[in-house]
């Protein structure tokens, strides 16, 4: 593994940001912290090796960064630049599919399409659930593409993020003003984008020494 400081600054980036909350800084600073961790993820995976595939994973590292800043300046620009994110990450995953997938598979798949997009949809409030649910459709996808790779890792990191989303849609509605939310929606996303990094980093780097 390459650049190991790197990747440890990159987790105390995403870990502390929580802690930015009880703090009274400059938007500008909180801003820059909220997107730190995951910028320097993609720095350190595009560290990790020179192929097409961590040019694409350190992409779709950078457009998270983007997206996390953007949320907190204008909401629909950062949903935006997540939706071309997991565009992205899909074509990552398509080109490293798992070898003997089946129609067991392509149901797994399918369902868990269906049943994000629909669980969004519900949870959401009224006036976003169309929209929402046209996010979750490229997110859900992009589990779903994960999950059909053969990095397992990323495919556990994809489902964290569709579960942090999920927390966000519901706290527009049913659990508005639910501190807690706060806590499982920043820690699952942070959690699943650094599994997504290592798990990806990780199986290219196995694949390379094969």
């Amino acid at each position: 593994m390459k650049s190991p400081l790197l990747l440890a600054a990159a987790l105390v980036a995403g870990i502390s940001y929580m802690a930015s909350w009880g703090l009274a800084l400059p938007d500008a600073a909180a801003i820059a912290w909220k997107g730190a961790g995951v910028g320097l993820l993609a720095t350190w995976a595009s560290r990790q090796g020179r192929s097409v595939d961590h040019a694409l994973l350190a992409t779709v590292l950078t457009l998270g960064a983007a997206a996390d800043m953007l949320l907190e300046v204008i909401f629909v620009a950062g949903a935006a630049v997540f939706a071309l994110g997991h565009v992205v990450a899909i074509a990552l995953y398509a080109r490293n599919r798992r070898p003997g997938l089946g129609a067991k598979d392509l149901a797994l798949a399918a369902a868990l399409v269906g049943g994000g997009v629909a669980a969004a949809y519900h949870l959401a409030s009224p006036d976003w659930a169309p929209s929402v649910a046209v996010y979750t459709l490229f997110l859900a996808l992009m589990a779903a593409a994960a999950l059909m790779s053969r990095f397992a890792l990323a495919g556990v990191g994809a489902l964290l993020f569709l579960l942090s989303d999920l927390l966000i849609f519901a706290r527009m509605d049913s659990l508005s003003g639910a501190r807690w939310a706060d806590f499982a929606i920043w820690g699952s996303y942070f959690a699943g984008q650094a599994l997504i990094a290592w798990g990806v980093a990780s199986g290219l780097r196995s694949k390379a020494a094969r």
